[in-house]
């Protein structure tokens, strides 16, 4: 530990200041990081909106708005400019100049940060299905469907990547196994009223 307290005093004072950066938005990262995926809760709460005016819903923790000014994006910015600060110093010797390439680090962070969660988010849909979703789809008897609402029958149909089997009714005369039908509504919240095609 000692070594890593004379390696600190040894740096240029500025560098000091981007390693302390760098170490603290690192640190702060990483919690959030181990946060969002073991799932607790959001960890912008409070934090000031900025719609950018697209509707799109930006990220995947904020429920719709973009928080530009969010705990997230402030850690982010840091991030960028504690490592752009340490990487590029061996590189750059004049301090304003390595100051501006940092802060520029920065903004490059939280915007890549940014489109990433948008394309997550053009990623993310809702893949609960839904019974009223079944309405006028087409479906393949599965169990024969009596005539005249006498019984229920079943019936399957392919709903986003997965196989639905419901309840179904007919008005019509009895519909085998194995033929195609319409879903016209849906009957007490479980039931599906079909007809041939």
């Amino acid at each position: 530990m000692e070594s890593i307290i004379n390696w600190y005093n040894a740096l240029d004072p500025a560098l000091r200041v981007y390693w302390g950066i760098a170490i603290f938005a690192t640190g702060v990262f990483l919690v959030q990081m181990i946060m969002t995926f073991i799932g607790i809760g959001d960890v912008d709460g409070g934090d000031a909106d900025f719609d950018l005016g697209d509707g799109s819903g930006d990220t995947l923790d904020t429920g719709g708005t973009l928080q530009l000014f969010s705990v997230r994006n402030i850690i982010n910015f840091l991030l960028g400019v504690g490592w752009g600060g340490v990487c590029f110093s061996s590189s750059v010797h004049n301090h304003t100049l390595l100051a501006l390439v940092a802060l520029l680090t920065g903004c490059v962070f939280v915007a890549v940060f940014i489109f990433l969660f948008r394309q997550m988010r053009r990623l993310e849909h809702d893949g609960a299905f839904r019974i009223e979703d079944s309405v006028g789809k087409v479906a393949d008897v599965y169990l024969r469907i009596p005539g005249e609402r006498v019984g229920e029958g079943k019936i399957q149909f392919s709903f986003n990547g997965s196989v639905q089997e419901l309840p179904a009714i007919t008005d019509g005369p009895d519909i085998a196994t194995g033929q195609k039908v319409r879903v016209l509504e849906v009957i007490g919240g479980h039931t599906l009223l079909v007809e041939k095609l």
